[in-house]
């Protein structure tokens, strides 16, 4: 069983439940690389200083402070941010209760895993039973690490997941970029056009399986450094000239024809759209 990160309680009228929080991240394979200075490819490192005699400082050493005044400063540890607001710190207050279709995916920033802890798994169980049958999200207040979130608490399987959100104001909006027009009609698009797009949407259309998608470049950068290992190219540098940049086409771009071809390359296989689930 992985560590828990935080434990509290789930809040919602006059409903408490008991819970512990964790991570719902699981770290990806990775080609994990050295920084290597460029000269004699010996390894750059990293290291924590202290900016006023240049010595090094150990992680055990470090404490947060906030500056005040020009170079003083409030020192605070663990406890000084729970005391601020004990009753925060160790609660997911729901406030809300809202349609999950509704939350915009811009706005899920990071999942977690709310457990039920104790005996007492009656009370999880009915919120986690509710939230299905009724397609809500719980929108619920929770501080993580000194800081405050907004989260959404939605049922996954037979767990609640806690997926913090980030606030509007962290969100740049659209207005200022450049995009065509909402309305199809100023760009020209005939309905002919957006039928033949569904058409090829459907035929494209299957069931929704996470497992079927992997990090394709992983494989292909892993195999291309054990090709250079295998011919013993191993400290030099292949300079990768810059692409040019293609020219832009004069003709007009036939959509239908394209679609025409893309669906035939499907094999047209369209399938009824299924029934949204209940």
């Amino acid at each position: 069983m992985p560590h828990a990160i935080w434990k509290g309680n789930i809040s919602f009228g006059l409903v408490n439940i008991p819970v512990e929080l964790y991570t719902a991240e699981k770290g990806a394979e990775k080609l994990n690389f050295t920084l290597l200075d460029k000269k004699d490819l010996s390894p750059v490192g990293y290291r924590r200083f202290n900016k006023k005699t240049g010595k090094e400082v150990r992680l055990n050493d470090i404490v947060r402070g906030y500056e005040y005044e020009e170079g003083q400063f409030v020192v605070l540890g663990d406890e000084d941010f729970k005391r601020a607001n004990i009753e925060a710190t160790q609660t997911v207050e729901i406030v809300d209760f809202v349609d999950i279709d509704r939350i915009h995916p811009i706005f899920f920033e990071k999942p977690y895993y709310l457990v039920p802890a104790g005996k007492n798994q009656k009370s999880y169980a009915l919120l986690r039973e509710t939230l299905k049958r009724t397609k809500r999200a719980g929108i619920a207040r929770v501080v993580i690490h000194t800081r405050e979130y907004i989260a959404a608490l939605i049922p996954y399987g037979k767990v609640l997941e806690l997926n913090l959100l980030r606030y509007s104001d962290e969100i740049a909006g659209p207005e200022k970029i450049e995009a065509p027009a909402e309305d199809p009609r100023k760009l020209g698009l005939t309905d002919k056009e957006i039928r033949m797009a569904e058409k090829l949407v459907e035929g494209m259309y299957s069931d929704w399986d996470p497992g079927k998608y992997h990090d394709t470049y992983h494989d292909e950068l892993r195999a291309y450094i054990k090709k250079k290992v295998e011919a013993g190219e191993t400290a030099a540098i292949e300079e990768v000239p810059a692409a040019k940049a293609a020219r832009p086409k004069a003709e007009v771009i036939d959509l239908m024809a394209l679609l025409k071809k893309s669906i035939e390359k499907t094999g047209e296989r369209v399938k009824p759209r299924k029934a949204a689930r209940k």
